[in-house]
């Protein structure tokens, strides 16, 4: 077995210039990215990073659903496979640390593990693989986590292939268009390891410095449409007035009603509201709203959608409007495979890293590719928690601890030849 007491950093030089060049792809004037999924400047960032990979002699590859991957056999072509990652794609006018990170994270890490082993005489037992997993966001095609929920086999690629931006435009059809059609099958790694920026701001406060997730909330992503009737805003009697926004509000004002009722252990939005016609002076005759419930308990969530569908006749005749529940997305509460938070408790102490747990309110690709394999992410702080904004910020040396643990991890899984029972019990 290797000796794993030797340390392994991560090449914080190699991971700042990744992170560098990564951030100009969609640049904005006020410091963040626009790189939406399947954009222009998604799929210029893409192409950059497939070239970064393949100089490096990795097999890039691009599956039906459009995640790519580059692979770089270390240790033999029947060896277990280790797969890092996270996402490029970014939301309108977002910041340049959420899901790149942990792209640019991941092949920096291997990179650096690599020339430990060759410094150390280290023969690699495992091979490895960079993940980047195709609308992670959910920004331009809903539901998020596309890319990995195919890959995990939580939704089929018919059904991710189907769907459709504002415009109208396919996720099938713009893949064609960015050239990232694929017809590789995908990896078959054994355990998935994600490294994010916290998006919060409890590391801060508590000062410390790496949080793996315990556990993840579920949520409902609950689509609804309400049904009016288009009239002039001027002229038409109050009485008269069937408005599809009123309705729509009503609902809005019942999801915050339902969080109310439950503090700290359900959480409500509705970010994005689709409104026909959409002019000042005409009442909005249809409105189609795209609705979270979130909750670390997945009897609190079974909760929520019982009350929202109770209360959605009576909200719908106060309005004089028809609504309906379209679709819901489920995504259920759980918990990260404990090995692997082991790992990252190890990997923080052993470089003397203050570390906590915490949950994840927000969702990220291991929570649903750890249907398939067992799956991790782990947290480094955000100044002032601020994340999915273009003034989002992590210094370069807390980027670097994250990275340190990661390849300290990497280190262990390996010399267990991707064995995570055995690898929490090496220099533990």
């Amino acid at each position: 077995m290797p000796d794993t007491t030797v340390p392994s950093k991560i090449d914080a030089g190699l991971l700042n210039r990744l992170m560098d060049k990564i951030s100009e792809f969609g640049a904005t004037p006020m410091g963040g990215v626009d790189r939406p999924a399947l954009t222009d400047a998604h799929a210029a960032a893409r192409n950059w990073f497939k070239s970064e990979m393949a100089a490096r002699g990795y097999t890039v590859k691009v599956d039906a659903i459009g995640n790519l991957f580059g692979q770089i056999d270390l240790a033999g072509e029947d060896a277990p496979l280790v797969m890092i990652g996270s996402h490029i794609d970014s939301q309108p006018l977002g910041g340049r640390f959420d899901g790149a990170y942990g792209v640019m994270a991941a092949l920096a890490a291997i990179e650096s593990y690599r020339a430990w082993c060759t410094e150390t005489g280290t023969k690699p037992q495992c091979n490895f693989c960079v993940a980047d997993w195709m609308n992670e966001e959910g920004a331009r095609f809903t539901p998020s986590l596309l890319g990995s929920s195919v890959f995990s086999g939580e939704y089929t690629l018919d059904f991710a292939l189907a769907r459709q931006d504002r415009d109208g435009k396919s996720v099938g059809d713009e893949l064609k268009r960015v050239g990232y059609a694929g017809t590789d099958t995908a990896p078959e790694p054994v355990a998935y390891l994600e490294v994010h920026i916290e998006g919060d701001a409890e590391l801060e406060k508590a000062g410390k410095h790496i949080a793996p997730f315990a556990r993840h909330w579920g949520a409902l992503k609950v689509k609804i449409e309400v049904t009016g009737e288009q009239a002039h805003t001027g002229p038409t009697k109050m009485a008269d007035r069937k408005d599809a926004l009123l309705g729509a509000a009503y609902i809005m004002a019942e999801l915050k009603h339902l969080a109310d009722t439950a503090p700290d252990t359900l959480y409500s939005s509705c970010a994005r509201l689709d409104i026909s016609p959409n002019s000042a002076n005409i009442i909005p005759e249809k409105v189609i709203m795209f609705c979270e419930l979130r909750s670390p308990e997945q009897a609190m969530l079974d909760w929520s959608e019982a009350g929202l569908k109770a209360a959605l006749p009576g909200l719908m005749a106060k309005a004089g409007v028809a609504g309906e529940i379209v679709s819901i997305d489920r995504r259920i509460a759980g918990r990260f495979d404990k090995r692997l938070v082991k790992l990252v408790e190890m990997g923080a102490d052993e470089n003397g890293y203050g570390r906590i747990e915490l949950d994840t309110v927000g969702g990220h690709d291991a929570v649903t590719i750890q249907r398939r394999i067992p799956s991790i992410v782990f947290v480094v702080p955000s100044v002032d928690g601020v994340i999915h904004r273009y003034n989002e910020y992590t210094s370069p040396e807390d980027l670097a601890k994250g990275g340190d643990v990661l390849v300290g991890m990497i280190r262990r899984i390996d010399a267990a030849r991707g064995d995570l029972d055995l690898a929490v019990t090496i220099n533990s």
